[in-house]
């Protein structure tokens, strides 16, 4: 039994998973510190999840072969043996739990944001509430002033700290004389190295768990050294800065300062996402919208960056052996001739043959270009 964190990694490697017998039960469960802040509220989110994966097995069983039915009895069995065992709350705000046994995959994940809770049962692990998740990235903001640095890090709902830095860097004070001059040369020696030690702490962060976006904290006039003292790799990674009490201000204080960033960034990357789509249509190369040519697109493998409209679902079909997507409507796969599997939400394997191939997905939710569109676009690599 594995458990993880929601990776880019960890996601491709889920979107690639298509066990060749058995069905696969993915869970989603809200812990939402809000709402399920306690044990027993926990406890009976999770016995509402455990009910409902019962009920949707029964549901599912006259479409079922008799050793798929068996195979997500037992996994409703080990899913309920694992929330009522080894499953912990700490540090999460959502889990995700695949499993099939035809397969031996068993594997839950730990969320850094809530998800609605709910209940999948399909050929492939659902995965388009983690893609959702990975779209909004995961975020550092950084505090650093002449003596002290702080770290946060967490997603755009919540943040914890994860570092604190303090020096002993003396006091400045005007007593004119050479002596002066030096005391203050020896005063911004300390200072710089501060800076540069609180710089390196902060890399080493980002390479043991990466971050998307930084936001940084500093007085003004300290800025051109903290950003001269950040690796290039954080420097590219920042997206603003913000004010606040870096020695005093609460977790929530610092928070709620730099949500204005959060907000700004998200709607810059997706109107850049945009305009790039609305650029390649326009000239007819590199972009495809609408269902069709945007399936058409990924079985081809030429998708860069796919863009859904927040919500959007359609029904289609799958090719169970080459993996050829379309809309409904045929019934044979027109590269290999084999009989079609109708999707239920054909947009979730699109979001799937996006991340196998290493596409950025973005879901659209504050601009209207996509629905003229057909609610789908994708920004193609040739």
């Amino acid at each position: 039994m594995q458990v993880s964190e929601l990776t880019d990694e960890r996601l491709r490697h889920l979107a690639e998973v298509r066990p060749p017998r058995g069905k696969v039960l993915s869970l989603f469960l809200n812990l939402d510190p809000s709402e399920f802040g306690t044990p027993q509220a926990r406890s009976t989110e999770i016995r509402s999840l455990l009910d409902a994966a019962d009920r949707r097995v029964r549901h599912e069983s006259n479409g079922l072969s008799h050793d798929e039915l068996i195979a997500l009895r037992q996994d409703v069995a080990r899913a309920r043996e694992y929330f009522e065992g080894s499953f912990s709350a700490e540090g999460a705000h959502g889990m995700a739990l695949f499993c099939c046994s035809p397969v031996d995959l068993f594997e839950a994940i730990r969320l850094a944001r809530p998800v609605s809770t709910e209940v999948v049962i399909a050929d492939t692990p659902y995965v388009e509430p983690l893609a959702a998740l990975r779209s909004a990235g995961r975020w550092c903001v950084a505090l650093i002033n002449r003596a002290h640095a702080r770290v946060l890090v967490g997603t755009a709902e919540s943040m914890r700290e994860v570092e604190q830095i303090k020096d002993d860097v003396h006091r400045w004070h005007d007593q004119g004389g050479w002596s002066q001059a030096r005391y203050q040369r020896g005063i911004e020696n300390e200072v710089n190295e501060h800076v540069k030690r609180a710089a390196d702490v902060l890399f080493r962060r980002h390479q043991r768990t990466p971050f998307d976006r930084l936001v940084i904290g500093t007085p003004e006039e300290l800025w051109p050294v903290v950003e001269h003292d950040l690796h290039s790799y954080l420097r590219e990674r920042i997206a603003g800065r913000i004010h606040v009490d870096i020695e005093n201000a609460t977790v929530d204080e610092i928070h709620r300062a730099a949500i204005p960033v959060f907000e700004a960034d998200e709607l810059r990357h997706e109107r850049e996402a945009l305009d790039r789509l609305n650029e390649g249509l326009a000239s007819g190369r590199h972009a495809a919208a609408g269902l069709e040519d945007v399936l058409e697109a990924l079985t081809e493998r030429r998708v860069e960056v796919l863009l859904v409209a927040d919500g959007y679902r359609a029904p289609g079909t799958r090719c169970p052996k080459c993996g050829w997507l379309g809309p409904s409507g045929r019934s044979e796969c027109p590269a290999d001739g084999t009989a079609l599997k109708d999707c239920e939400d054909v947009v979730d394997e699109a979001i799937q043959a996006a991340l196998g191939q290493s596409a950025e997905v973005i879901f659209v939710r504050h601009n209207p270009d996509l629905g003229p569109l057909g609610s789908i676009g994708a920004v193609l690599r040739f």
